[in-house]
């Protein structure tokens, strides 16, 4: 059933607009999506370029990953973008998603001011720095939200033998905010930040800040997309929606992220099969 509907809504949405029985302004979708996407400013460079090849036209909705996934759950929204592999694949599994594909990674880093409080600079093992970080009384930033950010930074902890509830309130700080704030949070207070290296690349607020903890496997991070299955959100545009995840995994949608750059940097690497 999934192969009939990813091919055969596409096939029916270009037949339609070749015709001309599908208007350019009449078709929009809304994609659930993680905040790195959008603060990155990936969007404003991929979406211009499928709303000329398409007409058709995406809003997106930038939230923590665990929002995005209740908001698609709760039928608002067309498409989901985020980067929380296991709570999409239990998105998929619980019928809510159509499919998932990958679509591109990053990476995580630990951010720090310039003095390094810690003693955590150039090292490449993510859960000895984060133990290292704790057990020098230095302040963590942690986002608190669900994010998949969030997530990933838990999983983290739970590989080492510090416990960050512990500490909350005294060197543990959760803001419960996005990764911009949280990160402006961090630098205010001179707090260690797990952060996405894209949105880390697009920070403007860095002060005296740097990467303190990169080069780690376990800080990899995948982004997956998915259609919102239209059998149990009869709101969902399937063809449409269908479309734009089938044009992000095609090679032109593959080039075009590998082709944002920021500052001479690539936020993004794209890696779909």
């Amino acid at each position: 059933m999934t192969f009939n509907l990813r091919f055969g809504v596409t096939t029916a949405l270009a037949l339609a607009l070749s015709a001309g029985l599908v208007s350019a302004q009449d078709k929009s979708i809304i994609v659930q999506s993680t905040t790195s996407t959008a603060n990155s400013g990936l969007y404003d460079y991929l979406l211009p370029i499928f709303a000329e090849q398409t007409g058709i036209q995406v809003n997106v909705v930038a939230v923590g990953t665990g929002q995005a996934i209740k908001n698609a759950r709760n039928c608002d929204g067309d498409v989901l973008l985020v980067h929380a592999k296991p709570a999409e694949e239990q998105f998929v599994a619980d019928g809510m998603g159509v499919e998932r594909f990958d679509l591109m990674y990053n990476d995580f880093v630990i951010v720090g001011p310039n003095e390094d409080p810690a003693g955590v600079a150039g090292m490449t093992d993510a859960q000895d720095s984060l133990e290292k970080i704790a057990g020098s009384g230095a302040l963590f930033a942690s986002r608190g939200d669900d994010s998949g950010t969030h997530k990933k930074e838990m999983l983290l902890w739970a590989d080492t033998d510090v416990n960050p509830a512990d500490g909350s309130g005294e060197w543990y700080r959760e803001t419960g905010s996005g990764m911009g704030a949280t990160l402006n949070a961090g630098v205010g207070m001179d707090a260690y930040v797990m952060t996405d290296r894209a949105t880390w690349i697009s920070f403007e607020n860095k002060g005296d800040f740097e990467i303190q903890v990169e080069g780690d496997e376990d800080l990899f991070n995948q982004y997956g997309v998915i259609l919102v299955n239209p059998e149990k959100c009869e709101n969902v545009d399937a063809e449409s929606g269908q479309a734009f995840v089938d044009w992000l995994i095609s090679d032109a949608g593959q080039q075009a992220i590998g082709d944002y750059k920021l500052n001479g940097q690539q936020l993004f690497f794209p890696n779909a099969e």
